[in-house]
């Protein structure tokens, strides 16, 4: 290819990825469901977008590498103070039980519904045991299960990936050798891979703690040598066995986010976008490279597999991984209804079927195609069933609000005991002790963890924080926590407006959403306090909204919504509804 159509090639794949993301965040769906069928639509009507063209033999190195920054932010997701007893019986079953029935299985079901050799069909049983946190997170973001939920399924899908992948080399070598692949005589060879990955993971963590502790790098080059150290180490794993840097990866991950100290407390916004970029580039090149002819006899025998491993296999794999535990009928169910496959197959599909058909192995060539088509039916099936599913068993969260207060001052203790009042899971954090007694005092619950991590939202996420409220009296603290969080919690984030001609660094200049009418600030809310105005509850009935002169300051719907008055907006009152009131 000339160079002008190699750049046009790859601006193409680009646009699309982003452009399929954007349509699916418009339609509310998993951008999976948009990524496939957009790569493999441009790859039929048009030779531009096929990545093994215009990259050559570096397109299949490059995938792992891309693959193994997608692990290491899954891995810097994982907190290890919530992978209690139950939840991490439950997460290894799910992996060492999930990868030996899903092989099994598989295999002896692809073999004749696809025509494939033993082989082959164990080669596509192997990519197939993955599932994957680049389609499990999306869709369980959307659904909201319950914490412990959430957790098990976040955790196995970050572990599986790293595990699959390896399986999956040792296979290819396995059959590539014309040996019996079976997962006995690969144990050993197994071990091996697992001991390079861990010691590269360890010998990466050590890099990276060390850069961030000492260097103290800012937030540009901490995460550059984060990037280098992950991409350095899983090449390094790669050349001396194959795929264990994505073992590494992960381990990294987990371990930068977990040690103390190690300067990274939560996953940084330079991330969460680079592995969005690499999610979009991934599945569109891929499924590019799957050609309609290919498709032709392996659709139907494919979706049969499908509906297998999803009516047959996974509840089966999800009743043996929760036998024994204390989780009830509803949170079982779910398990055994969530195990889409993602980026992990379709990478190991794409770097190991070429070579096999290459060296003959009967039915290689329908490997891929079959893995395209799983990862398409098993996302969509469970990116629209998922919700309904969870809320027919159950296992949905409550959609009451759950806010977090950040402050201690006398009036927003009085506001936090009548959120509470009104039935709403509150949450408070101060930073002095005698306000944290004051809190405690009130029978409101701590959030635990450092001022600033937790006024930042760290772990909001997992514990299902619906609102942020952002109440010190340090105006430029507000507008900088504020601005950190905004886009990386579940729910919106508000803070107190600084007074009118404010000498602050950073609050009379920062946007977002801030709290109440111009002239209840801070200052002004703690003055009124102090001179005898309590925050209050009132059920609103008839035509009357509230009792003048008192003034709103939220109003919380039936269902547990809570709707705060802000700068530019002031919730309608509705029948039934309850104010929260500021007397006069």
């Amino acid at each position: 290819m000339t160079e002008d159509q190699v750049f046009w090639g790859l601006g193409l794949i680009v646009a699309l990825a982003a452009g399929s993301q954007v349509l699916a965040s418009r339609l509310r769906i998993p951008a999976l469901i948009v990524l496939l069928p957009v790569g493999f639509t441009a790859g039929a009507l048009t030779d531009a977008v096929n990545p093994e063209r215009l990259l050559g033999d570096a397109f299949s190195p490059l995938v792992s590498l891309a693959v193994a920054v997608i692990l290491y932010d899954a891995g810097l997701g994982l907190d290890l103070e919530r992978f209690r007893a139950h939840t991490r019986r439950v997460v290894v079953r799910l992996i060492w039980l999930g990868t030996l029935v899903t092989l099994v299985c598989a295999t002896l079901v692809a073999r004749p519904l696809l025509g494939m050799s033993e082989g082959a069909a164990v080669m596509l049983a192997a990519i197939l045991v993955v599932s994957g946190p680049t389609v499990v997170g999306p869709l369980l973001a959307f659904v909201r299960p319950t914490e412990r939920l959430q957790r098990i399924l976040v955790w196995e899908g970050s572990l599986i990936d790293p595990v699959g992948a390896v399986l999956g080399a040792l296979v290819f070598h396995a059959v590539s050798a014309g040996q019996r692949a079976g997962v006995g005589s690969q144990l050993g060879h197994f071990a091996v891979s697992a001991a390079v990955g861990v010691v590269g993971g360890v010998v990466g963590t050590v890099v990276v703690t060390a850069a961030l502790r000492r260097l103290r790098l800012g937030e540009v080059l901490g995460s550059t040598v984060q990037l280098a150290a992950v991409v350095a180490v899983a090449a390094g794993c790669d050349v001396v066995r194959d795929d264990t840097g994505l073992i590494a990866a992960v381990l990294m991950g987990l371990a930068v986010a977990n040690l103390p100290g190690s300067g990274v407390s939560a996953r940084r916004p330079f991330f969460e976008t680079l592995v969005n970029l690499i999610i979009g580039l991934l599945f569109v090149s891929i499924s590019a490279t799957v050609t309609p002819q290919s498709l032709r006899h392996v659709v139907l025998p494919a979706l049969g597999l499908v509906a297998f491993l999803v009516l047959v296999v996974r509840p089966l794999i999800a009743a043996a991984s929760t036998l024994g535990t204390d989780l009830p009928a509803g949170e079982r169910g779910f398990i055994g209804w969530m195990a889409p496959r993602g980026i992990v197959a379709a990478a190991t599909a794409s770097t190991f079927s070429a070579p096999l058909v290459d060296k003959g192995v009967a039915g290689a060539a329908r490997i891929l195609p079959a893995v395209f088509v799983v990862i398409v039916a098993t996302v969509t099936l469970y990116g629209l069933s998922a919700a309904p599913v969870a809320r027919r068993l159950g296992v949905l969260r409550s959609a009451r609000s759950r806010p977090l207060l950040v402050g201690g001052d006398p009036w927003v203790v009085d506001l936090g005991r009548a959120l509470r009042s009104a039935g709403l899971d509150v949450m408070m954090w101060a930073g002095r002790e005698e306000e944290r007694t004051a809190i405690r005092a009130a029978g409101i619950p701590l959030a635990p963890g450092e001022l600033f991590a937790a006024a930042t939202g760290a772990g909001a996420e997992l514990e299902g924080l619906t609102d942020v409220l952002l109440l010190t009296g340090e105006d430029d603290f507000n507008a900088l926590a504020a601005t950190n969080l905004e886009g990386t919690v579940e729910g919106t984030v508000h803070r107190l407006g600084p007074p009118a001609g404010s000498q602050g660094v950073i609050a009379p200049y920062a946007s977002g959403r801030v709290l109440f009418t111009p002239d209840l600030t801070g200052p002004e809310l703690t003055r009124r306090h102090t001179e005898g105005a309590r925050v209050v509850t009132h059920r609103l009935e008839g035509d009357v909204p509230f009792p003048a002169p008192h003034r709103l300051l939220f109003l919380i719907r039936d269902d547990g919504l809570l709707l705060p008055v802000t700068r530019t907006d002031t919730p309608t009152p509705r029948p039934g509804d309850l104010a929260v009131l500021l007397t006069d």
